[in-house]
């Protein structure tokens, strides 16, 4: 998927925090230190340093959401980070985001942390980050 596209489905999937643009985007695929996985519909990009690793992004276009992309991203993202050597992953999200919560549950991952009024909305609305981190990945 290029980064274009990458763009346009990030700007369809997110307000808060702020979608980025294809030049970000592109800048992360170019460093050595970032996986991503995609389908038509969307795309996760982490990040793995030694045996940690990050979830930076996961989007999906909203004309394809409940249809299982996003676990099929998680999933193909976590194997992905598995194979590259990480044992832990962390990842941030917006408390309010209620349909990524339960993704990430589902998939293993427990609160850590909080980070209040970390995210701020157009309108100027504060919104909390939700640190979740998961031990152990798929083999």
């Amino acid at each position: 998927m290029t980064p274009a596209r990458m763009a346009e489905i990030h700007a369809a999937s997110f307000v808060t925090p702020r979608p980025w643009s294809e030049a970000e985007l592109a800048g992360f695929l170019a460093d050595p230190s970032i996986v991503s996985v995609d389908l038509p519909d969307g795309f996760a990009i982490g990040r793995v340093i030694l045996d940690e690793a990050e979830v930076l992004t996961i989007a999906v276009d909203p004309a394809a959401r409940r249809k299982g992309v996003g676990k099929r991203l998680l999933t193909g993202l976590l194997d992905t980070m598995a194979l590259a050597g990480a044992t832990t992953v962390h990842l941030e999200v917006a408390a309010d985001n209620t349909p990524a919560r339960a993704l990430y549950i589902a998939a293993g991952f427990a609160e850590i942390g909080r980070r209040k009024g970390y995210y701020q909305s157009p309108e100027g609305t504060r919104v909390d980050a939700l640190v979740m981190r998961r031990s152990g990945m798929p083999s």
